[in-house]
């Protein structure tokens, strides 16, 4: 299978979906159109400094998708780009579908002047994590989640 990837168009929006809401199932995520379209719109307007990536087959049907999105890292005076979401369909795994897709997302942070792609995974997510091992460095950071105040 020869991947290429690029932007997504609008044409993509129907297979993004499918490919979306495949990553929300694998997440355990609820079944949730709302989310899933909300999504799609910031992703494919650029909305929030939102790049929306597919790695697309020989078709140009996408097989995965990659959404980034840009942020200031004050520590440094520079930006970076964070890896929201990464998904590969199940029948194009090992294929180098997710490889492409971050190798891709390296070439846009050097394009955009970031000096860093940054991502968090489940630690459990051993497939993906081979593939992460293979082109980045783990970090010995620990993320933390908190909920908004009550007004």
């Amino acid at each position: 299978m020869s991947i290429s990837v690029r932007p997504v168009t609008a044409a993509d929006a129907v297979a993004w979906a499918a490919l979306y809401r495949g990553y929300r199932t694998f997440y355990a995520l609820a079944e949730d159109d709302v989310a899933v379209q909300t999504t799609w719109g910031w992703v494919s307007r650029g909305e929030h400094g939102l790049l929306g990536l597919v790695a697309v087959d020989e078709q140009d049907a996408p097989v995965g998708l990659a959404n980034l999105r840009r942020f200031a890292r004050p520590s440094t005076g520079r930006t970076g780009l964070y890896l929201d979401d990464l998904f590969t369909a199940p029948e194009a795994r090992g294929t180098g579908v997710a490889t492409a897709l971050l190798h891709e997302a390296a070439a846009v942070a050097a394009r955009e002047g970031a000096n860093v792609v940054r991502w968090i995974t489940a630690a459990d997510n051993a497939p993906a994590r081979r593939v992460y091992d293979a082109v980045a460095t783990a970090t010995p950071w620990v993320t933390y989640d908190m909920q908004p105040a009550e007004h």
